[in-house]
């Protein structure tokens, strides 16, 4: 039977346009392929074209000129709410990387799962990435993060995404994270 991709289709082609230029953090990597890999993953978990639609643009309100108006306009409230419900807040004067770090755990334990699957899709491809760079550079990997602790620091974030996404345990991403984990941080 055929399916109905025509939300995630024009999802994509507005990823692709607001990322266009872009590179990946420390690495020569159109930025688009991040949010690809994310819908991949999330596709692991669900059929559901919003929520594909969601992994496609969960970077373009955080890291383009895109406003969640203008996603709700294109895409719908569900959309455009599964977007913001990954997307970090505007810093607070006098907010510690750990303090911003802990109110996004907490804001995505409490979350929808539909929320946590978009989420899982972000979060699992960030840390292929990490695995995988850390085989290639080794500790020179914790440089091109804005944590202070470094490693430290982000192995707990990581550890906490693991416990904030346990209701899609048993699922292959939520299984496979566990396991990068481990290597990632080893």
């Amino acid at each position: 039977t055929d399916m109905d991709t025509s939300l995630l289709d024009r999802a994509v082609i507005f990823a692709v346009r607001a990322h266009a230029g872009g590179a990946r953090k420390g690495k020569n990597l159109p930025y688009i392929v991040h949010p690809l890999e994310a819908v991949a993953i999330v596709a692991t978990i669900s059929d559901d074209q919003e929520l594909l639609a969601a992994a496609a643009l969960h970077d373009v309100v955080e890291d383009t000129d895109t406003s969640t108006e203008q996603l709700r306009a294109e895409f719908g409230d569900r959309v455009a709410s599964l977007v913001s419900a990954d997307t970090n807040p505007p810093r607070v004067a006098g907010d510690t990387w750990r303090s911003r770090k802990q109110a996004a755990l907490d804001r995505l334990a409490a979350s929808s799962r539909d929320a946590k699957t978009v989420a899982m899709g972000d979060k699992l491809s960030n840390l292929r990435a990490i695995t995988n760079d850390r085989q290639a550079v080794g500790e020179l990997l914790w440089q091109r993060f804005k944590a202070p602790g470094g490693r430290e620091d982000i192995e707990w974030y990581y550890r906490g995404l693991a416990a904030s996404l346990a209701d899609l345990a048993g699922t292959p991403p939520y299984e496979e994270f566990t396991t990068l984990l481990d290597r990632a941080f080893k």
